[in-house]
């Protein structure tokens, strides 16, 4: 059985506040952007389009032609480079009529490619069925769909950028409002006092308290116009604590974790593996490689140390992969240690 030592002296560590700009952290309830979808029609397609197979094509496009009094039987049409599609935008707040959308165009019948070709005129329609935009251009795929150099793409899915016109404004006034909501993007009710107090100081009055650890609920001065007000708002800069976290994708086996992320003194046993952590004032050995971050491993066994008030999930994964570790037992590892308590911080696992 491998043996693991991970020796180091834990040290007390603070809560880490930052410093930001309210804009970036936090929302204006009510401004959001609003998905429309659609289901058209891409023409010109050198064969690549749907087959027989896919009878919501035919019909689509014998519906198509009776418009132009082309009128067709289903049945008859043998053609191959038409695709049928679903088109989706999203709709920004406060667009205007004539604002242009990009559109993203996804194939939903047996078409192979999607290269070359162009979408008929189709409305994009939003969750309450009327009609925001419409959408019509010549698509694009972007990198290399053969053995061309460059980046493969993805066939079956395409893009018109600022492809669609905006048609139905969305109703959204602001100029008229006096009480104006904030919701902050990460639930923390530190950070939802700190932003409570620091726009009470900035505007000289009351203008701002925080219901939970998300809203910040406001009250626009008389002095200044909604706009203004806002402006001045999201421009502040205030104090607010991180969560730490650390993310782990099981499928590609990635594990992004900040830097400082302490670990208490626990055994684990995984496999072959054992990793031992515990409180050491022994001095790093001369003799040890050193693998950069205050962590050393022996020369003759499998041993890790770490130098006082080093031990962090970073350094660990470090050294377990300079021992050979593959990233199913790294990840493996870490979600134990969480189990056990010795890390505090959040675990997702996506």
């Amino acid at each position: 059985m491998k043996i693991i030592k991970l020796s180091f002296v834990l040290i007390s560590a603070l809560s880490t506040l930052y410093a930001q700009r309210l804009g970036d952290i936090a929302n204006v309830i009510g401004v959001r952007d609003n998905q429309l979808i659609g289901y058209g029609l891409v023409v010109g397609l050198n064969g690549t389009g749907d087959g027989s197979s896919s009878q919501f094509t035919l019909r689509s496009l014998s519906n198509l032609l009776q418009t132009v009094n082309v009128k067709i039987d289903p049945a008859d049409i043998k053609s191959k480079n038409v695709a049928a599609v679903l088109v989706t935008a999203k709709l920004p707040a406060f667009a205007r009529q004539g604002d242009k959308l990009d559109v993203s165009v996804s194939s939903i019948g047996d078409a192979k490619s999607l290269q070359g070709g162009n979408l008929i005129l189709t409305p994009l329609k939003g969750v309450d069925g009327k009609i925001y935009s419409l959408a019509q251009g010549s698509l694009t795929i972007g990198g290399m769909n053969g053995k061309e150099k460059g980046q493969l793409n993805h066939p079956a899915s395409a893009n018109i950028f600022g492809g669609a016109l905006v048609e139905r404004e969305i109703e959204n006034d602001l100029h008229e409002q006096e009480y104006i909501n904030l919701s902050l993007k990460e639930a923390n009710f530190n950070t939802a006092v700190s932003v409570q107090n620091e726009l009470n100081r900035k505007f000289g009055k009351k203008v701002a308290v925080a219901t939970d650890s998300r809203t910040i609920r406001m009250m626009r001065p008389e002095s200044l116009t909604s706009v203004e007000f806002l402006a001045k708002t999201l421009d502040t800069d205030v104090r607010y604590e991180k969560e730490d976290k650390i993310v782990i994708d099981e499928r590609t086996g990635t594990i992004v974790s900040g830097v400082n992320i302490k670990v208490d003194p626990v055994v684990v046993t995984h496999g072959d593996i054992t990793i031992k952590i515990e409180s050491s004032n022994t001095p790093l050995d001369d003799k040890s490689v050193d693998i950069g971050g205050d962590v050393q491993i022996a020369s003759t066994e499998n041993r890790i140390k770490i130098k006082e008030g080093s031990m962090t999930v970073a350094n660990i994964a470090r050294a377990l992969t300079k021992l050979g570790a593959k990233p199913k037992d790294i990840i493996s590892i870490l979600e134990n240690i969480k189990r056990s308590g010795a890390i505090t911080a959040q675990l997702e696992i996506i």
